[in-house]
């Protein structure tokens, strides 16, 4: 009885906290997708017209699936980028893997905001890139080609989840036996083999954890879309806010907060069932 008394003391304050501020919350959006207006009478009324509008709205799933692709873009990315300042952190840096670690991850400290504002005057008209392309001959004077796209919004996102992406895969390297590398030399194997017989398969779980780091929050980008992407940049969760913030329409912005959170569930279950956390945290 004392330990269940004890238990239940430690797990109360958690629990109490994800029921206020998740549970609750989460309660109130599905109630929200029933009504049939954000105030006034209407909201009173519970009805299913916001899910017919829904999934009769071909415009919606068209950006759904425009938006989980360039998620899955930045993703694949991310990693490809990342997996080779993993594999220098753990095989080469030597004793100064964290200080390059911590020097990776700085400018994360810094404001979100500020750093995509950064490359909204790095890809514009007068910016460095565009400079650049306009000596070669690729852009007219004053004419940006990369920003307020969807390419913008890509080069973007990707800077700012390789920080991200290279934890884990860094992680997952670290805990590979070294002296299996040693073997696959002494045994005459060339490296490009030892590193597709060995390294690569043994840093899989590091790889995929760092994909869904990657595809999960990205899929509900907002900020970035909206500050470099313009009208041909926007992502699902700008028509999120759209519905709560411009249209007023918080029932129909509750249910496509509802879709996307169900397609979250999913990709969390597959990673969950794909990675297990002592894969990474070498626990």
């Amino acid at each position: 009885m004392e330990s269940r008394t004890r238990a239940a003391f430690l797990i109360a304050p958690p629990a109490i906290w994800i029921l206020v501020l998740f549970i609750l919350p989460l309660g109130i959006m599905i109630l929200f997708s029933f009504r049939a207006g954000s105030f006034g009478a209407e909201s009173s009324v519970l009805t299913l017209d916001n899910y017919r509008e829904y999934f009769s709205n071909a415009a919606f799933q068209r950006l759904l699936l425009q938006s989980s692709l360039l998620a899955f873009e930045t993703a694949v990315l991310s990693v490809v980028l990342a997996y080779p300042l993993g594999y220098f952190l753990s095989f080469h840096a030597g004793p100064s893997k964290i200080t390059l670690l911590t020097l990776l991850i700085l400018p994360a400290w810094t404001s979100y905001l500020l750093r995509i504002l950064s490359w909204r005057i790095m890809l514009g008209s007068n910016g460095p890139i565009n400079s650049l392309l306009e000596m070669v001959g690729l852009a007219q004077a004053d004419t940006p080609i990369l920003l307020y796209s969807r390419t913008s919004v890509l080069i973007t996102l990707v800077y700012v989840w390789i920080p991200f992406a290279t934890l884990p895969i860094f992680s997952a390297l670290e805990r590979i036996d070294k002296r299996l590398l040693e073997a696959s030399a002494d045994l005459g194997s060339p490296g490009w083999m030892t590193f597709l017989r060995i390294t690569l398969p043994l840093s899989m779980p590091g790889v995929i954890a760092s994909f869904f780091f990657v595809f999960i929050p990205t899929l509900g980008e907002w900020v970035t879309p909206a500050l470099v992407g313009g009208a041909q940049g926007v992502m699902y969760g700008n028509l999120i806010q759209d519905q709560f913030v411009r249209a007023l329409n918080w029932p129909m912005g509750a249910l496509m907060s509802l879709v996307m959170l169900v397609m979250v569930l999913v990709f969390s279950f597959l990673f969950t069932r794909m990675v297990r956390v002592t894969d990474i945290s070498g626990l």
